[in-house]
């Protein structure tokens, strides 16, 4: 086994995507399973497919390209604004995407044209997160002019909150995607197939009953791959935890001064580090830093053992207080938050296993 490295438990994941899956079918909706946090890492892919989830969406074009190529045939959307350098692997590789920009939908149509394509687009709307999306009042327009574009199927609406703007899904920020749809539906004549109404941290809305009725499909990457809602600091009900753990093996242990000795300046991040004096302490150094994770994505199994900081290859633990005997060459093992996740199936130098 190569260290550090991460230990991905695809049957957990199955069945966190089969709990998902079930939630969300009981109120008629769909969910678009999301790659994006772990990079559509091959195994964790076909265990969210075995789970029941029938569509993926990942928001990078290499991610996409990726899963083609290891044979994944369903329906793929990318659900970031493809850039336009991308239109012309955003159409050859993706079922569809999701959409802001009149430019961009334009671009995909003239390449799907040529390709003799038709491509899937959901026009996303800011319902005030503030990140992607079209203003309400202008969807409707905007709507016309797709309609109008060769090659280009008009699939729906969607909305994204949390991510930037920490704007919680509510019965208002929802029932706008709906109103929207209708008002589509009056003025065009045409179904509305899709209203995507958010991601994990719409399913506590779900469970309460709250969500508006219409919505029909949620984008989960979280709640299967982790269990986990971070937004609303709880597990998903129903789903498994701890369903990847960081392993990284200790290259040093020795006793030292909890206080650094000299006059002390800003970290190797330009961060100005404040420490407390405690005496001597035990610590062990494991081979994993900030080039890897950052350090608030991650947290020690053994409770006692404390992250005392990193530099970009080396990670200083207190282990003082540890019960279990530490010495160089231990393992040491580590929960992973959905940051983690991002960051250590990023890395090259973390392997998966």
């Amino acid at each position: 086994m190569n260290l550090p490295s991460i230990h991905v438990d695809t049957k957990k994941i199955q069945r966190n995507a089969k709990t998902v899956v079930n939630m969300c079918k009981e109120q008629g909706i769909e969910v678009m399973g999301i790659t994006k946090g772990i990079c559509a890492y091959t195994p964790a892919v076909q265990a969210m497919l075995k789970g029941g989830v029938a569509k993926l969406g990942d928001s990078r074009i290499k991610n996409i390209k990726d899963m083609r190529k290891a044979g994944i045939n369903v329906p793929i959307y990318l659900i970031r604004i493809p850039m336009l350098a991308e239109i012309e692997d955003t159409v050859k590789f993706a079922d569809g995407s999701l959409n802001s920009e009149l430019i961009v939908i334009e671009e995909l149509s003239k390449k799907a044209a040529l390709l003799n394509k038709i491509h899937k687009v959901i026009l996303m709307v800011d319902v005030g997160d503030l990140r992607e999306g079209v203003l309400p009042e202008d969807v409707v327009d905007i709507t016309g002019k797709i309609l109008r574009l060769p090659n280009i199927e008009f699939e729906g609406i969607g909305t994204n909150v949390g991510c930037y703007g920490g704007v919680l899904p509510s019965y208002e920020n929802t029932k706008i995607l709906v109103d929207l749809a209708e008002e589509i539906e009056n003025k065009y004549g045409i179904s509305v197939k899709t209203l995507s109404g958010g991601s994990t941290v719409n399913l506590e809305l779900l469970k309460k009953g709250e969500i508006a009725p219409g919505i029909n499909q949620l984008r989960i990457g979280e709640a299967i791959l982790l269990g986990t809602d971070i937004k609303n600091l709880k597990p998903i009900p129903g789903t498994e935890q701890n369903t990847i753990i960081l392993k990284t093996q200790v290259i040093e242990l020795k006793t030292k001064p909890s206080y650094p000795i000299g006059k002390i300046g800003r970290d190797a991040f330009g961060k100005t580090v404040h420490f407390e004096d405690k005496g001597n302490r035990k610590r062990a150094i494991v081979a994993l830093g900030q080039q890897d994770c950052g350090l608030d994505g991650i947290a020690p199994i053994e409770s006692s053992i404390e992250i005392l900081g990193a530099s970009s290859d080396h990670m200083i633990l207190d282990v003082t207080e540890c019960k279990q005997e530490i010495q160089v060459g231990s393992i040491i093992e580590f929960n992973v938050s959905y940051g983690g996740m991002l960051d250590l199936t990023t890395s090259k130098y973390i392997e998966k296993y």
